[in-house]
């Protein structure tokens, strides 16, 4: 055998004991890769998960998430500012689902700090079912959600509709004259979700009947 041919089987062999050694290998790598990938899913499923309340705890730190309180407003006697006028524009929508017809039946008023003022909501329930409504508000900018005061307010309790029925709903609020100078104009939306599968037994009972609660 000559020299040539011994470099060149050398060089064979040296090529197929790579060829085994990679093919020895990537299983393994291939494992890592997948190992790390199921990793990085289940990072970001998790963050997502986290987004919500991380971003509520933002906002409620910042103050800019535009959601009002959900208790009862007692009014207190202050004196009402009248050197300063705010426009109050309301915006009504439904949530994705919800078939009912809902609108402000007052678009915009113009209020001063610490006066009483009443509104009212329309509702109607179109479909051939019972629902029980819940109306979630939002203020923007957020930071006059700290200044609005409901005394009364259909977003304090669910809204139960039979088939085809529609009411009025009021809404009364003011606001406080602590209310920031540079703020003259915010917008009180409210959404409606149809909450009818989660509502208590006894108010979806209470709905049937013909039951007011």
């Amino acid at each position: 055998m000559t020299n040539k041919q011994t470099t060149e089987n050398k060089a064979e062999l040296s090529s197929a004991e790579s060829a085994v050694q990679s093919a020895s290998t990537a299983p393994q790598s291939h494992g890592k890769t997948v190992g790390k990938l199921i990793l990085v899913v289940v990072g970001m499923f998790g963050f997502g998960f986290a987004l919500v309340p991380l971003y509520d705890v933002l906002c409620d730190a910042l103050g800019i998430n535009g959601k009002t309180s959900n208790e009862v407003a007692v009014y207190e006697a202050v004196e009402i500012d009248t050197s300063r006028t705010i426009t109050v524009e309301f915006i009504t929508r439904t949530n994705t689902g919800m078939p009912w017809e809902f609108k402000a039946q007052t678009k915009r008023v113009e209020v001063n700090p610490g006066e009483m003022s009443e509104v009212a909501f329309y509702v109607r329930n179109p479909v051939n079912r019972n629902i029980i409504a819940q109306a979630i508000p939002s203020v923007s900018p957020g930071t006059a959600a700290l200044y609005v005061n409901k005394t009364e307010c259909f977003c304090f309790k669910h809204q139960p509709l039979k088939a085809g029925e529609e009411a009025v709903m009021p809404m009364t609020f003011y606001i406080d004259p602590q209310l920031p100078d540079d703020i003259t104009f915010f917008t009180l939306q409210y959404t409606l979700y149809d909450i009818t599968e989660n509502a208590d037994e006894a108010e979806v009972v209470a709905m049937n009947s013909g039951l007011r609660r």
